[in-house]
């Protein structure tokens, strides 16, 4: 039986766009409403704050979330039952005495986490993309998908000069043109969101030109895409001398970005390109401001970085795991939650943009983009292995404990000698491991069009 997506492809081209914008519509209606213009300018006022006065808010805020999960929330309420059952006293309103909270928990019964004055048939339903197994599901009243992207309008948008009333692009994972389409469009219209939405599935060096052919034509302010797809149209653009759309800015979201990857945008475009973080779950964001300091978001969750063996807090710039405690949306409150990124969180100092939020200074992707060692160590960080390279992108496989396969998309000048400098980087990283090398043009992607700089095959990974 044909599915929705079946039958969208089968429509002609201007019904494609029909249904994209009736979709579009629907969403203006559930991010955006009369109180947006009031939840950006209050966001903006907060910026103001002082470190001691975002202490006070978040501690007020934490009280609250943690007696209503302790007492609405299902999960939660059965959790301290039994710990008193079993004769534990610890005060519940203390966040270190609670667990840590991991995904599958989450995902095998996500019900069990919306607090019980909820009607969850009024309730949105968003999903996780699932890139490292089944999808999430997690539930938000209308007004807390509101203030998310009242959020992001305040600190991304409106900080760099642009506006969710500008015309803008975003390039994505949805499949807006039937996978095996050979020419254009391979984007669709969104008019209700002043948006071009174009498919990460068909953007290669040989579509470059038409991607930015659409560009120029719907005259976008900003653009939204993923750091490994923009950097390969950055890149194609370069080699091909293609004039670049009237860009005023360009974010990134959903991956880490890479040094090399912003000069090489930032060039081809010849517009800033500022990063951002977020979760599905709603329990962390942040986003660069103009000096590219990673701020984090106070209003969507608190922050803790974890030390990789065991549950002790890393040290101030220590890199480790992160564990959010949502704080923005209070019916399906996750505490202490294990995100699956690693990274480390600097000191409190007012920044060189005027802001006295909290900034992360590193972040180094997921918890399971690591290399197993044949003697057991766990390597987290190897982008530097193609620092200085002509790659264009490239992707590490570890099919077994003892061997690796990379997938190298090479750039303009790329020879034997950088394969060997790649070969003899990754061997000081993971010491002995039997690697193949594979060229290819393009790095495969997920289902959701993301590049997975590492991929795991091992059955724990």
């Amino acid at each position: 039986m044909p599915t929705l997506l079946d039958l969208y492809h089968a429509m002609p081209y201007p019904l494609q766009v029909l249904a994209a914008s009736l979709r579009g519509y629907r969403l203006k209606h559930l991010r955006y409403g009369n109180e947006t213009e009031r939840l950006v300018a209050e966001a903006l006022e907060r910026d103001s704050w002082s470190a001691d006065h975002w202490k006070a808010w978040q501690e007020e805020r934490l009280a609250f979330l943690l007696h209503r999960a302790a007492t609405r929330v299902p999960y939660y309420r059965v959790l301290w039952e039994r710990r008193r059952l079993r004769g534990d006293t610890s005060s519940s309103d203390i966040l270190e005495n609670w667990p840590i909270l991991e995904k599958e928990t989450v995902r095998r019964k996500p019900e069990a986490f919306v607090a019980d004055d909820c009607d969850r048939k009024k309730m949105f339903v968003d999903s996780t993309s699932g890139t490292t197994g089944t999808p999430l599901r997690v539930y938000l009243r209308p007004e807390t998908v509101r203030q998310w992207y009242a959020l992001f309008e305040a600190r991304m948008r409106r900080k760099h000069g642009v506006s969710l009333k500008d015309r803008w692009a975003i390039m994505g994972g949805q499949l807006v043109a039937p996978f095996d389409r050979k020419s254009p469009p391979f984007w669709v219209y969104n008019h209700p969101l002043n948006q071009l939405y174009l498919s990460t599935h068909h953007l290669s060096e040989h579509t470059a030109a038409d991607y930015v052919a659409a560009l120029r034509r719907f005259q976008p302010t900003h653009m939204l895409v993923y750091p490994s797809s923009a950097n390969v149209l950055a890149a194609a653009m370069l080699k091909q001398g293609l004039t670049p759309p009237n860009l005023n800015v360009i974010f990134t979201n959903a991956e880490q970005l890479l040094d090399t990857q912003r000069i090489t945008i930032e060039q081809a475009f010849g517009c800033p390109v500022y990063n951002t973080y977020g979760l599905c779950e709603i329990a962390a964001a942040g986003g660069e401001c103009s000096t590219h300091r990673m701020h984090i978001w106070p209003e969507a969750g608190l922050i803790e970085i974890l030390k990789d063996e065991g549950n002790a807090r890393a040290h101030p710039g220590q890199t480790g795991r992160i564990i959010a405690t949502g704080l923005l949306n209070a019916d399906m409150p996750l505490i202490r939650y294990q995100v699956g990124d690693r990274g480390a969180v600097g000191a409190g100092s007012q920044c060189g943009c005027g802001s006295h939020l909290p900034a992360i200074s590193a972040l180094e992707g997921r918890m399971n983009d690591l290399i197993v060692t044949p003697d057991g160590r766990k390597v987290f960080w190897l982008n530097p292995t193609f620092y200085g390279l002509p790659v264009v992108e490239s992707q590490i496989i570890q099919e077994d404990q003892r061997s690796l396969r990379v997938l190298i998309a090479p750039g303009q000048g790329f020879c034997k000698d950088h394969l060997s400098t790649i070969s003899e980087r990754l061997q000081q990283r993971v010491g002995g491991m039997h690697i193949l090398y594979e060229v290819v043009d393009r790095v495969p992607r997920t289902a959701n069009g993301k590049l997975r700089g590492v991929v795991s095959r091992l059955q724990s990974g």
